[in-house]
């Protein structure tokens, strides 16, 4: 009776404390990053995981984490890139996700450029979701499914950014656009207009983010995606001249006059900006395409 009292309690303890159950390494390790809170000690028992064949897929992916977290990223990157042969192949897409934090983690941006295109390769070919219209993904512990047409979108909208931090700015553009055609979201919209911001082509950033304002793109009634809208016009406003200063002949625009003209936008505009013509205007745009 005593035992059957022990080993209940022993299941619920695991059940508790999420860690698997088991006396191997890949266990021990667990329960020090989780129960013991000791990430060192962890990482330890994640090398012993991998060196004995102990559940390798999961303790490579969960020891780069927690290298991550300890600011051991370029450790980390070595250690998938020299281990991950030891993984499954149904492995390998989730230690790409994790190669792609550590790339981002460390500023590698065109290793990030490099695997993207790769994952880009892979779903093309039909090797990321085996012939099926959607696959399994997971994200803060819960499951869920993600089509072709979205897990592709979101690829591409990583690979603008990328090109964006590489201040190359027409491939971003291109990427983005890409990526609006297959799933369109405010979020890479938000990223399309910066990108169009920093190539000096202001009122096609400004129909766009017009556009997010006014609801046509999904996730546009998110809070953060209307502060950034509001950031972007901001920026727009600060390098954009007023109205009736554009198309001058002859107006030098760098002139230091031109520039004391920026106190209009302060006179002109409120300074909390919530867009209150952005209905009017898109209704006239609809009435003119008619």
């Amino acid at each position: 009776m005593e035992m059957e009292v022990g080993i209940r309690e022993k299941k619920l303890f695991h059940v508790f404390h999420k860690v698997p159950s088991g006396d191997g390494p890949y266990v021990q390790a667990k329960y020090a990053q989780i129960v013991m809170k000791d990430p060192e000690g962890s990482i330890i028992w994640f090398w012993k995981a991998i060196n004995t064949g102990d559940r390798v897929d999961s303790a490579l992916k969960d020891m780069a984490v927690v290298m991550k977290q300890l600011d051991r990223s370029e450790e980390a990157i070595e250690a998938i890139k020299s281990f991950r042969w030891l993984c499954s192949k149904q492995a390998q897409e989730s230690l790409d996700n994790v190669l792609l934090d550590l790339f981002k983690k460390c500023g590698k941006v065109d290793e990030q450029i490099a695997l993207l295109k790769q994952k880009l390769r892979q779903i093309y070919e039909g090797k990321l979701f085996n012939g099926r219209p959607t696959k399994t993904a997971r994200s803060h512990g819960k499951k869920f499914q993600v089509t072709i047409s979205q897990e592709t979108a979101r690829v591409l909208g990583n690979l603008g950014w990328a090109y964006m931090q590489k201040g190359n700015y027409m491939a971003a553009e291109v990427v983005y656009k890409k990526a609006q055609m297959i799933y369109a979201d405010s979020n890479k919209a938000c990223n399309l207009a910066h990108c169009l911001i920093k190539q000096a082509r202001y009122d096609e950033a400004r129909y766009i983010l017009e556009d997010v304002w006014i609801g046509k793109y999904l996730g546009s009634d998110d809070t953060r995606t209307k502060n950034r809208v509001e950031e972007l016009l901001l920026e727009l406003d600060s390098k954009q001249p007023p109205h009736f200063l554009q198309n001058i002949p002859g107006l030098n625009l760098d002139d230091d006059f031109v520039n004391g003209l920026g106190l209009i936008n302060e006179w002109a505009r409120p300074k909390s900006r919530r867009l209150p013509i952005f209905e009017e205007i898109s209704t006239f745009r609809d009435q003119l395409a008619c």
